[in-house]
């Protein structure tokens, strides 16, 4: 099961697990306006991450193995960092300050060396959806694809997980991301906040928050596999 590219048309592939929760939203107004607009910036700027990588939180996470949720706000708009998974950046590009944080965390809490990679394709492969708010951006523009209509669809992805699947860990990292707590039904799942990982809030909150160690205790006692961090 396929859906197109939202910016050049060719065809790539959606993991069917979410074709059959979300393909409808393709079809639904709001997004044949947010691909007319993606078609537009493409044909005047660069836009990241490659049309290639845009979906690729949902095509290496499939719905019915997700066990933790992270809700970025937007991609990385720098040149090779954003790889379609929120805070992760390719293999040989330079960690970002957050990321650095996010492996700060990790190392205190539960003594994983920090990696030279950023990539965090090895979490999606065991569970995690890393998703992005707005899955798209302008190069060197940070926000520049909020509200045309990237937030409906991931909204929609959020209501899927909190309704149709349980006992997943969400990690709510600052104010926007908490902000999506209201369409999360904490009876069935386990909602975890802590200030953002960005160097000017991670020592508000984020560095010590032991989030890691806190979402495999939680998968432990469910009965379920633990993450590998």
């Amino acid at each position: 099961m396929q859906t197109n590219n939202v910016t050049n048309g060719k065809s790539i592939g959606i993991h069917p697990s979410w074709m059959e929760r979300v393909g409808g939203e393709f079809e639904k107004d709001y997004f044949k306006s947010l691909k007319n607009f993606l078609v537009q910036e493409k044909q005047q700027y660069t836009i990241y991450p490659p049309g290639s990588q845009i979906f690729s939180a949902f095509n290496t996470t499939p719905f019915d193995e997700i066990k933790v949720v992270i809700i970025g706000q937007d991609p990385y708009h720098g040149h090779g960092q954003a790889n379609g998974l929120c805070f992760s950046v390719s293999d040989g590009i330079p960690i970002p300050p957050s990321l650095k944080n996010i492996f700060k965390e990790l190392e205190d809490d539960l003594g994983v060396p920090i990696p030279n990679s950023g990539n965090l394709e090895r979490l999606a492969k065991q569970g995690v959806l890393l998703i992005n708010a707005t899955l798209t951006v302008r190069a060197n523009q940070a926000g520049s694809h909020q509200k045309q209509g990237w937030e409906n669809f991931t909204n929609e992805i959020i209501h899927q997980v909190s309704t149709y699947r349980e006992n997943v860990v969400f990690l709510l990292w600052g104010r926007f991301a908490q902000e999506k707590e209201v369409m999360i039904d904490a009876r069935k799942h386990h909602i975890l906040k802590a200030a953002h990982p960005s160097p000017f809030s991670a020592y508000n909150g984020f560095l010590g928050c032991k989030h890691f160690s806190k979402t495999n205790t939680f998968l432990k006692e469910k009965g379920m596999k633990e993450i590998n961090w």
